[in-house]
């Protein structure tokens, strides 16, 4: 047996000692020496030291943490795979989902505003399941005067509250919700019918076998709702002029999902749960007042209706160049806004393979275009509509923004497959096939500020950005909010760096999401939680799942295999209903990566990550040679028994008993037990014939070996990433898996060889992991100060305006 001996600025553990391996064996330590006498004894007598050959290794001390499973598999937490969706994450041999495909003719009221609409449905049953009835979803009916959304929506009394807080505790005195007239067979022949708060189900009049298809109709009409008022994703905006724009919505009746995994989506629209549809083909007529402006899901059937011939001309011309060309112009819209046109028009369009249907109508629009190609694909438009109070950021950013959103999205998923794309400005945020409304108005001046700028080419490429995430890849919005807003913001965010370098991006670098990782179990949900449910909804749906498949590509999978699989997922779903289980197991199965233990941690716990440096122990390899050892051994025996009263007496007692008294002195008085003995270099001569040659090629290297002792305090298991500082000047990054915490969930320790010495380690150096503390990643401990702010009283009050917005100020518009 043997004992450690080190050089350095840290202390063995008394008595570490190791058994003799074979010197091919690099799992273990190599013990080569003599043996050793009594611990106190080693410093003095050189040949009680042990030559250490060290590989790297891992050693797990005793736990810190409660044993979690954390790289247990999924397993029974997801579905089982089945014919319809296998284990790889792919669909089945024998997947398949419903069809409903709608004939509507609608017509929007401006003076009554008022949406009136017929519709028929041809629903087509690709299940293997006989069906007896059809729910059909009314998400208008959130807003009825009887509505649950506002019988089980929490409500206070605040000391100050205005008009709008309280006309919301009556429902807004709205009359809201679809007004159902009929619903008939397509021979006119009235079906039983049955409303359910925000589903309808309708009972057909004999079952519906598989591959049987059902046709019937529906006539309805609804209030529309005052959108600035009371918010939502569609309504109507009123202006100062008395001109409206309508952002038209959830506006006709539509069929729910019917599915292998679930049958029936069942799940009430309270508001903030999105839409789980069925894909189909579309043909729809809008009767709108002559002087508005159609943007709509669709082609446009009829231009030549309701454009001008100079339209028409300057969309063709659109379509060839590379920068957006007007189609409506500002003076058009202008012109549309002063003189009112009497009557009518209906501007007709068609959808194929579409999961929903929206559109945008006013008189205040202003229309550009221009054609762009994608990677992989086929041209198409981007297009935006937009009012003069947008114009200067409009004009500039908007369509060039849609059409590099298709551009990137196409590289990282599927070329994007439909016929064009348009951004509406409506002062929200919502998402529909081919269309989208954002917001971003400017200044009366024209200008505008840098937060307005980013934040609407921001939510132009998110919103355009959900063609793909749920439109396409049609994932349950109801259910699962993550999957399409969470990995939209994940592209929005590629999208955002490609745009423009340093780009101020709100989501998907790992530290962003710190803050919101701190917070509170109490105020948190894990990912895979239903919408109705979430706490920080934006941090939770949005946020943290774009930062966890970031952390997953740039951290913990790599681009290139992260790339691969997710393209694979977006390829798999294209135009199907993904589930969580489908995304979790692609990603899995096109990288050749277990990822449990992720999915795990990220998206079904509140767990935070804080890793920390517990110790570091800095060992070197005692190269046995006492005219080295000696001398550096006597050093450290004088530097350690340095003290203050030894530093002060050299100057207060001149001169001591022994001395000054010679008699007084025997052999210990010059003994020397650090003196180089020739018996010494005859031993260590002796041990160094006996050694082979890699025994002696690790005793010349003189390397250094750092035992680091890592903890994991807050419960969500990372890799470990290292930035090493040398003593050169020079550093060195390296990543150590997650998979290293697979036996000791709370703590594992690390031998890491290094040819330089180490001056410094950082734990998560860039920010790499969302660590939530980042004062115990450093070894030398780091301290950072904290700052004070030197308050100096202003002359204006606190809180004043200072001026306009940068771009105000630059151009001499405000002093």
């Amino acid at each position: 047996m043997g004992t450690l001996v080190v050089s350095g600025n840290h202390s063995p553990r008394p008595g570490a000692s190791f058994w003799k391996v074979p010197s091919g064996n690099a799992r273990h330590f190599l013990v080569w020496g003599y043996r050793m006498n009594e611990a106190k004894t080693m410093k003095r007598n050189l040949l009680t030291a042990a030559l250490v050959l060290c590989a790297s290794i891992t050693t797990a001390w005793a736990q810190t943490a409660t044993y979690q499973g954390r790289f247990e598999q999924l397993g029974t937490t997801l579905r089982s795979p089945n014919m319809f969706r296998t284990a790889s994450g792919a669909p089945g041999p024998a997947y398949w989902q419903q069809q409903a495909d709608y004939d509507i003719d609608v017509t929007l009221d401006e003076q009554k505003l008022r949406i009136v609409g017929s519709e028929t449905i041809t629903y087509t049953n690709n299940s293997p399941d006989p069906l007896r009835y059809l729910w059909v979803q009314l998400d208008q009916n959130m807003r009825a005067q009887d509505s649950d959304t506002y019988k089980t929506e929490e409500s206070r009394i605040d000391e100050e509250m205005g008009k709008r807080d309280l006309q919301r505790l009556f429902g807004y005195n709205f009359d809201g919700g679809h007004k159902i007239q009929a619903v008939t067979d397509v021979a006119g022949a009235p079906l039983k019918y049955s409303i359910n708060w925000t589903m309808m189900r309708v009972e057909m009049p004999e079952e519906l076998a598989p591959g049987g298809v059902f046709e019937f109709k529906i006539d309805w009409y609804y209030n529309i709702n005052d959108r600035n008022l009371m918010g939502g994703r569609g309504g109507y905006e009123r202006f100062d002029d008395g001109n409206y724009l309508f952002t038209i919505t959830q506006w006709f009746p539509r069929m729910a999902v019917y599915s292998d995994f679930e049958g029936w989506q069942n799940k009430q629209f309270m508001g903030r749960g999105e839409f789980a549809l069925p894909f189909g083909d579309y043909k729809v007529r809008i009767t709108v007042p002559a002087d508005h402006i159609i943007a709509s899901t669709g082609t446009l059937q009829n231009p030549e209706e309701v454009l001008t011939a100079d339209q028409r001309k300057r969309l063709e011309e659109a379509w060839n160049g590379d920068k957006p060309v007007e189609i409506v112009t500002l003076k058009e819209a202008e012109k549309a806004e002063k003189r009112r046109q009497s009557g009518t028009k209906t501007w007709v369009y068609h959808a194929e393979n579409v999961r929903d249907f929206a559109f945008g109508s006013s008189n205040k629009y202003i229309w550009d275009a221009m054609g762009v190609d994608v990677e992989g694909g086929q041209r198409t438009w981007a297009m935006s509509y937009y009012p003069k109070e947008a114009y200067n950021l409009y004009r500039k950013y908007s369509t060039e923004a849609v059409a590099h959103t298709l551009r990137v999205y196409s590289k990282y998923t599927i070329p994007y497959p439909y016929p064009k794309a348009i951004s509406v400005e409506a002062s929200n945020g919502m998402e529909y096939p081919m269309i989208c409304f954002n917001y971003g108005r400017t200044e009366p001046d024209g200008t505008y500020s840098e937060r307005i700028k980013y934040g609407a080419i921001s939510v132009i490429i998110h919103e355009v950005g959900h063609n793909f995430f749920p439109m396409i890849v049609n994932s349950d919005e109801r259910q699962w909010t993550w999957m399409d807003e969470g990995l939209n913001s994940y592209m929005q965010f590629l999208a955002e760096q490609e745009w423009e370098r340093d780009y101020p991006s709100r989501r998907g670098p790992a530290y962003k999401m710190v803050d919101y990782m701190r917070s509170a179990p109490e105020d948190m949900r894990p990912i895979m939680t239903n919408s109705e449910q979430i706490l920080q909804f934006g941090n939770n749906a949005y946020g943290k799942p774009a930062t966890a498949l970031n952390v997953l590509r740039e951290t913990v999978m790599g681009r290139e295999q992260f790339d691969y699989a997710f393209k694979e997922y977006s390829r798999r779903w294209a135009f199907r209903h993904p589930t969580p289980e489908d995304f979790f197991r692609t990603m899995e199965d096109a990288s050749g990566t277990d990822l449990d233990w992720f999915w795990k941690g990220w998206f079904y716990t509140t767990d935070h990550v804080d890793l920390s440096i517990a110790n570091v122990n800095w060992y070197r390899i005692n190269p046995m040679n006492p005219d080295v050892m000696l001398p550096e051994m006597a050093e450290a025996a004088e530097q350690e028994d340095e003290h203050i009263s030894k530093i002060r007496n050299r100057e207060a007692i001149p001169q001591t008993v022994v001395e000054a008294r010679p008699d007084l002195h025997d052999f210990y008085t010059t003994y020397n037990e650090y003196e180089v003995r020739p018996e010494y270099r005859t031993q260590y001569r002796t041990m160094m014939s006996n050694l082979g040659p890699e025994e002696k090629e690790f005793m010349n290297a003189d390397w250094n070996y750092y035992e680091v002792t890592f903890q994991n305090l807050g419960g969500l298991v990372m890799p470990l990433v290292l930035e090493w500082t040398f003593a050169d000047g020079t550093s060195e990054y390296e990543v150590i898996p997650a998979e290293i915490w697979r036996k000791n969930e709370g703590e594992v320790t690390k031998v890491f060889p290094k040819e330089k010495e180490v001056i410094a380690l950082t734990l998560d150096p860039y920010r790499e992991t969302v660590d939530t503390n980042m004062d115990n990643n450093y070894w030398p401990p780091r301290a950072e100060p904290s700052r004070f702010e030197l308050f100096i009283q202003p002359e204006a009050p606190r809180g004043a305006s200072q001026g306009g917005n940068p771009m105000q100020r630059a151009q001499g518009g405000s002093n």
